[in-house]
C-alpha cells in the first residue's frame, strides 16, 4: 500500500485536517545528547519545506527547547495551513525555586541529571493536573512558541496520575475547547491500558500513541483502538520505530528508550528477515503498518537529522505486497485483530 505522506485527511471529528506525515519535535530538544540550535531550525523548516503540515511538540521536550525551536523555524508560514500540537501536565519550574513537596517527574532523574534530555535550561519538570496548571503550561507554550495558538492540546505522560488528568486537567482542556481556544484535546502516551481507561472515562478527540501500535508492539490493538473506533476518536502514531530498534534491530539498539531485551531484538530481526526475502525495507513496513486501522490519521517522524527526514517520503511510498502481510500474520507477528494495510 503505497501511502502519499503528504496528502491532507480529516482528524477524525475535530474538522482539522492533517499530513498523513507529520514531525515530531522531541529529538531536536537535545533527546540523549545536545542538539544545534541552528540545525535544529534548519530540519524544522526542511519538514515544512517538503510539504509536512502537522507539528507535534511539548514543554518536556528539551524543557522548552523544542517548543521555542519550533517556533523560531515557523515563524512567518501560513498559520492557517499548519497544525500544531503541544501538550500539557508538566510545568517547568527553575531548580531553586521548587517547593520541598513539589511532585518533581522523579522518575527521570539520577545524580540530579536528567536521563534522556542534554543541555537543557536548569529547571525541573514538575507535575501538575490542575486547572490552574493546565493553563499555565499552555500560556508557557504559547510564549515559548511564540504563536497565539495552538490546534491541539494532549494531557501528556498522566501515567501515575490517571485521577487528576480525567478529573481535573480534561475538563479544563475541554472549557479550552468550549472556548474555542483549542480545536481539539486528548492524550498523548505509550501505555495503551491507561489510554483505554482515559478514553473510557471522557470525551478525547484524538489521542497521541506512542509505540504501542507498531509492527513490533500491537498492544494497542486489544482494547483501545476499538474503542476508539466506536466513539470516533482520531489517532496519531508516535514511536513507529519503537525509540530505534525497528530502525536498525541489532544489539544494543533501542525499544522504549532503553537497549532491547533478547526477546524483542529477535523479534523485530525476525521481521527484517521476511521484511528482506519480500524485497521490502522494515523501516517501510514499520511506518505502513500503522495505516491499515481505520482510527490512524498521521505518523509523526521523530528525526535528528534531515537525511532521516528525506528518507521518511520513500518510505510511506513503497510498494508492499499483501503476500508480506500475510507471512507477517501466518508468523504470529500481527495480532489477528489487526486490520491489515490494503
Amino acid at each position: 500500500m503505497a501511502i502519499d505522506p503528504f496528502a491532507q485527511v480529516p482528524l477524525g471529528r475535530t474538522g482539522l485536517t492533517v499530513t498523513r506525515l507529520g514531525f515530531g519535535a522531541a529529538p531536536l530538544g537535545g533527546l540523549y545528547a545536545p542538539f544545534p540550535e541552528d540545525e535544529a531550525v534548519a530540519t524544522i523548516r526542511h519538514a515544512w519545506e517538503m510539504g509536512i503540515r502537522y507539528v507535534d511538540v511539548a514543554p518536556l521536550y528539551g524543557y522548552g527547547h523544542s517548543e521555542r525551536r519550533v517556533g523560531r523555524a515557523l515563524a512567518g508560514v501560513p498559520r492557517d495551513a499548519l497544525v500544531l500540537s503541544t501538550k500539557v501536565g508538566r510545568l517547568l519550574v527553575p531548580r531553586d525555586r521548587i517547593a520541598p513537596d513539589a511532585d518533581i517527574d522523579r522518575q527521570r532523574f539520577g545524580d540530579e541529571e536528567d536521563w534522556y534530555y542534554r543541555g537543557v535550561d536548569p529547571v525541573r519538570p514538575v507535575w501538575d493536573f490542575s486547572a490552574d496548571g493546565v493553563r499555565r503550561s499552555i500560556e508557557e507554550s504559547l510564549e515559548r512558541l511564540g504563536m497565539d495558538r495552538v490546534e491541539i492540546l494532549f494531557i501528556h505522560d498522566p501515567d501515575d496520575h490517571l485521577e487528576a488528568a480525567a478529573g481535573s486537567a480534561f475538563p479544563a482542556l475541554a472549557r479550552l475547547r468550549a472556548e474555542g481556544t483549542v480545536r481539539a484535546i486528548g492524550y498523548g502516551m505509550n501505555s495503551a491500558e491507561a489510554l483505554t481507561w482515559l478514553t473510557e472515562r471522557t470525551d478525547p478527540d484524538v489521542l497521541l500513541v506512542a509505540g504501542r501500535y507498531t509492527i513490533l508492539d500491537q498492544a494497542a490493538i486489544g482494547a483501545l483502538l476499538p474503542l476508539c473506533e466506536r466513539k470516533g476518536v482520531a489517532v496519531v502514531i508516535g514511536g513507529v520505530m519503537n525509540s530505534g530498534l525497528l530502525a536498525d534491530p541489532k544489539p544494543g539498539a533501542t525499544f522504549n528508550y532503553a537497549p532491547a531485551d533478547p526477546a524483542t531484538l529477535a523479534r523485530a530481526q525476525q521481521l527484517r528477515a521476511i521484511c528482506e526475502r519480500h524485497g521490502v525495507s522494515l523501516k517501510a513496513a514499520a511506518v505502513q503498518f500503522a495505516f491499515g486501522h481505520p482510527s490512524v490519521a498521521t505518523v509523526v517522524a521523530g528525526v535528528r537529522r534531515i537525511a532521516h527526514l528525506d528518507e521518511y517520503p520513500n518510505l510511506f511510498r513503497a510498494e508492499i505486497p499483501a503476500a508480506l502481510w500475510a507471512e507477517l500474520r501466518a508468523e504470529g507477528l500481527i495480532d489477528p485483530r489487526a486490520p491489515l494495510p490494503a
